[in-house]
């Protein structure tokens, strides 16, 4: 089982610090940067909850083609057995592109959330600790340096770890 979810668009700017305390005991501060240039990114992520296995790429729109990419990725990454993805109802996921990609693709299956369910998808949990250790506190001058945080943050061992939840807790589980 595999959660999948998009993120952004992100926009190539600085993006304010991590709320924290500096070690003299002040709360730290960034200088605002409300300018934003003109190219967004979208970051595609897969999370395998049993053992914290994370995929990660970056796109320049969210649409069916990107999506297909990402799942030829997902599936590269598990050579073996049933892939199901736990994703929403977003318009690329069940568009006439990717049912037909799909058919070339039996082991991949999609188990679709219920709209306004997204608490069952464990990979929202996942961007919040993605956002801290990618995004916080940098400065992007274009998507190329998004996807370099990205790739660095997504190889850090820190916030790849396997996800606990009792089956019977998340009915997207069981």
């Amino acid at each position: 089982m595999i959660c999948a979810d998009e993120l952004g668009p992100v926009i190539p700017r600085t993006f304010p610090p991590a709320p924290a305390w500096s070690p003299g005991g002040h709360r730290i501060k960034a200088e605002l940067d409300y300018s934003r240039a003109p190219e967004k990114t979208w970051v595609y992520g897969g999370l395998r909850p049993s053992d914290g296995q994370a995929i990660t790429m970056t796109a320049p729109s969210r649409n069916s083609t990107f999506y297909q990419q990402f799942l030829h990725l997902l599936e590269d990454a598990n050579p073996d057995g049933e892939i199901w993805i736990v994703t929403d109802n977003l318009s690329s996921h069940n568009s006439v592109s990717t049912r037909t990609w799909l058919e070339d693709h039996p082991r991949i299956h999609h188990a679709f959330i219920p709209v306004g369910a997204c608490w069952l998808n464990l990979q929202e949990g996942w961007w919040r600790i993605f956002r801290k250790a990618a995004l916080a506190g940098r400065s992007f001058a274009n998507s190329e340096d998004i996807a370099y945080a990205t790739a660095l943050a997504t190889d850090n061992p820190a916030i790849t770890a396997p996800i606990c939840v009792h089956p019977l807790r998340n009915p997207a589980l069981a």
